[in-house]
């Protein structure tokens, strides 16, 4: 998807790992369910929900792989306690989504859907992010399938989970609601340096009442 238009965010990552965390060589294949099939033809990038013109948009494989490109370097934190560090995403940031189809005013946070109903919420300020990124590649290189091709999240503030494969498309909301991984005992926030790794974990005002 896309060409180089752009190397922004490339500002040193921190020389240490947060806490729990391993240096890990490589890219491992971590996923939850089977590996979806690509089909070009009926792939569909949306956003919708709390959208500020009230409507519904949309981009097609072809429409979206034509986007503004851009990169981004930074580590990768998975909650199983393994931290890639130093990857460059390529793929269309965040904002540049939210800047063609802005969420409504009172949007707090979104809910990026995937393949097979799955789910990860965040707050508006971590989607925002100059640092978050729709991912479709990785050191130059297009995503394999097993890393979430054609387009993943890469939200790197936060724990990996936190930005899914295989991504269908975004959903404003008006009021935080727990994704897959919440809903089955994850923190709902997933800040790594703060060791947010599960419900029992969270504060008061970390997440909705479960």
């Amino acid at each position: 998807m896309g060409q180089p238009e752009s190397r922004e965010n490339r500002q040193p990552e921190r020389p240490e790992l947060p806490p729990g965390q391993r240096l890990q060589r490589g890219w491992p294949v971590t996923h939850y369910g089977p590996v979806p099939k690509f089909r070009p033809e009926r792939w569909e990038f949306r956003v919708f929900g709390a959208t500020a013109d009230g409507d519904k948009h949309r981009w097609n494989h072809e429409e979206f792989s034509a986007l503004p490109f851009s990169t981004v370097v930074a580590d990768l934190h998975c909650v199983t306690k393994y931290s890639m560090v130093g990857a460059e995403w390529g793929g269309v940031p965040a904002r540049t989504v939210a800047e063609l189809a802005p969420p409504a005013p009172e949007a707090t946070h979104v809910m990026v859907w995937a393949e097979y109903g799955f789910s990860s919420n965040l707050r508006m300020s971590d989607f925002l992010s100059a640092r978050t990124i729709f991912a479709t590649h990785k050191d130059g290189e297009p995503l394999t399938a097993e890393h979430g091709f054609p387009l993943r999240l890469v939200v790197p503030a936060l724990y990996a989970w936190k930005g899914p494969k295989w991504v269908r498309g975004v959903e404003y909301m008006t009021a935080d609601r727990r994704g897959f991984w919440e809903e089955r005992g994850y923190h709902n926030i997933g800040d790594p340096w703060a060791e947010q790794r599960y419900t029992y974990q969270e504060r008061p005002g970390d997440g909705p009442e479960l």
